[in-house]
């Protein structure tokens, strides 16, 4: 188990992305968006999936008899993707640069990307040039921090983050000529199963610049195994969090 006192070059070997990606997979996320998504876009057809993560939302949608692109400028992320049973073709990429035919795919999806904030008019024209049919954005509806992973499960004065909900900055960039043409909510639990308690707790203290003598740093490992309850695989951190489906049509 690793000590809060190991240096910090072996404390800060845990990737973002794949932290995230590996408490999706033991969340309930796609349970919760796939079915509310389907009855919006029946039909998904040719699939996109825009900054694709680890996959697991695109291959819940995804129709099994056709091939699915993803967009995902992470080689981890990528590597996920390769490991998938019906893999994706992927475009190495962001989403500014991606290659990407016109109307190439039936639906386009992105999901907790942070063009949603910094640059949603130019996002959504990309995403409604590469979709012949459907646009799907899947944004933070929650009260909370949105970007340190598990920054949920601390007080707000340690992460200090923006905790206003995603959907309403995505909404306040939006021209009222974009705004989406239908809106669902979901409620979910971000429910990360994590092995090593002391070695998630050192990351989030390094994530949250705290020195390596801060007596914080053991305030915050008593904090999250407060809050763990035990998992076969280690321990789980459970987070409410609620998501906005914003759906867009065919022009």
């Amino acid at each position: 188990m690793t000590s809060l006192c190991a240096p910090a070059a072996q404390r800060r070997d845990i990737d973002p992305l794949e932290l995230y990606a590996s408490a999706i997979d033991t969340s309930d996320y796609v349970a919760a968006l796939a079915p509310l998504i389907r009855r919006a876009v029946p039909q998904i057809g040719r699939l996109l999936d825009v900054g694709a993560g680890g996959g697991q939302l695109g291959a819940a949608l995804g129709d099994p008899a056709l091939p699915w692109t993803a967009i995902e400028p992470s080689a981890t992320m990528r590597a996920r993707l390769g490991r998938l049973s019906h893999p994706p073709r992927v475009i190495a990429a962001g989403w500014e640069t991606a290659d990407v035919p016109e109307g190439g795919h039936d639906t386009v999806l992105a999901a907790t990307m942070p063009a949603f904030f910094d640059q949603p008019e130019a996002f959504l024209a990309r995403c409604r040039a590469w979709a012949s049919r459907s646009v799907v954005w899947v944004v933070p509806a929650h009260a909370g921090p949105r970007g340190l992973c598990f920054a949920g499960c601390l007080p707000g004065e340690w992460h200090r983050e923006d905790e206003t909900p995603g959907i309403d900055i995505v909404m306040r960039g939006l021209a009222p000529s974009s705004r989406p043409h239908h809106v669902a909510f979901a409620d979910w639990t971000f429910s990360g199963v994590v092995k090593d308690l002391d070695r998630l707790s050192a990351y989030l203290a390094d994530r949250l610049g705290w020195a390596a003598r801060d007596l914080r740093r053991a305030e915050l490992e008593r904090h999250l195994v407060a809050q763990a309850r035990p998992d076969a695989a280690g321990a789980r951190l459970d987070i409410a969090r609620k998501s906005a489906v914003l759906f867009w049509g065919s022009r």
